[in-house]
């Protein structure tokens, strides 16, 4: 595995998060330059994995290939999976200043109501990329 800061890989490091971003996804990939831009040297044990056409790794790792589609999953460094919103408050509180937003993004009333408009808004996307 390369040690680079953006690389795609399937293998975690021991300091460091794994994100498994759909690749296939202009939104994303532009939502994965802008982190990397803001994170600097803290992105630095991000490691991120492309999942279109690796359905048999993201199984191997414990992540429903049809799941890692509809909502972002980072595995943490103690090797457990967060999803959705879990998944972007761990990646945010990593980048001093997109700390507020996942703080934010935690709150009892506010988290919710992201949720919903979240998984409306995937279910959005690939309907429209004739992906679901």
């Amino acid at each position: 595995m390369s040690g680079k800061r953006g690389s795609d890989s399937s293998e975690g490091r021991e300091s460091g998060i794994t994100v498994y971003y759909d690749g296939a996804c202009p939104s994303c990939v532009r939502d994965r330059t802008q982190y990397e831009r803001l994170a600097g040297k803290a992105g630095a044990g991000t490691c991120w994995v492309d999942i279109t056409g690796r359905d048999a790794e993201l199984r191997a790792q414990g992540i429903d290939p049809a799941a890692a589609l509809r909502e972002l999953h980072v595995r943490d460094a103690a090797g457990r999976v967060r999803r959705e919103l879990d998944a972007y408050i761990l990646l945010m509180s990593r980048v001093p200043p997109l700390r507020p937003l996942a703080w934010l993004i935690g709150l009892p009333g506010v988290r919710p109501l992201l949720s919903r408009w979240y998984r409306a808004s995937v279910r959005r996307r690939l309907r429209a990329e004739g992906r679901g």
